[in-house]
């Protein structure tokens, strides 16, 4: 008689408390950190945030510095929203945004640990390295299938999950990277010694 198959992810960590998007509606600099260890889902595919960037109203390297514009406007709208952009004309990058209305704050999703759908991954990543399905911007975007049509999406209601992380964790912080101004700010944090990051710190 034929066994029944594990299910895929069998390994799948435990997963937290669903954040609600007043999780988000605080200092940039606070979600930011906090990210680290949750979990995010766009229809059930993702993994564990190990690698994020802040970005503050009042940062020359922000897209919202010099004001709203027609790609960033949801910077400048309620907490709780995906910002996705085309990085370089190539890659969609996707961010979170923090605070109050109109403080057009927001934290870039760097790296993920994959733990969920991974077969999926590889597929659209066309990619087996486990490592490297998620580990940057654009990598995890294709991998989790985030596209425009994710943009301004609540963060709390589906395609989108996020879990809250379990137990507690180390986080690394440092600079940024691939930006040319505000370059020395400390506003990328990550999951010390994660061998899942974009790059080490």
């Amino acid at each position: 008689m034929a066994q029944n198959p594990k299910p895929a992810d069998a390994a799948a960590p435990r997963l937290g408390k669903q954040l609600k998007r007043s999780f988000f509606d605080r200092s940039v600099h606070e979600v930011a950190p906090d990210l680290i260890g949750a979990t995010l889902l766009v229809d059930g595919v993702g993994g564990i945030i190990v690698e994020v960037e802040a970005y503050h109203h009042l940062d020359p390297a922000a897209h919202s510095f010099r004001g709203p514009t027609p790609r960033n406007r949801v910077m400048f709208g309620p907490p709780g929203f995906t910002y996705v952009y085309r990085s370089y004309g190539i890659h969609w990058c996707v961010n979170f945004v923090c605070e109050k209305e109109g403080s057009a704050s927001a934290v870039l999703i760097r790296a993920l640990q994959p733990s969920h759908g991974i077969a999926a991954m590889r597929r659209r990543r066309g990619q087996q390295d486990e490592r490297a399905l998620c580990s940057g911007p654009g990598k995890l975007c294709e991998a989790l299938g985030i596209t425009i049509k994710h943009n301004e999406l609540p963060l709390d209601q589906p395609p989108i999950v996020l879990h809250a992380r379990v137990g507690r964790l180390d986080v690394a912080a440092g600079v940024r990277i691939g930006i040319t101004k505000a370059v020395n700010l400390p506003w990328r944090y990550g999951l010390k010694g994660s061998r899942f990051l974009s790059k080490p710190f």
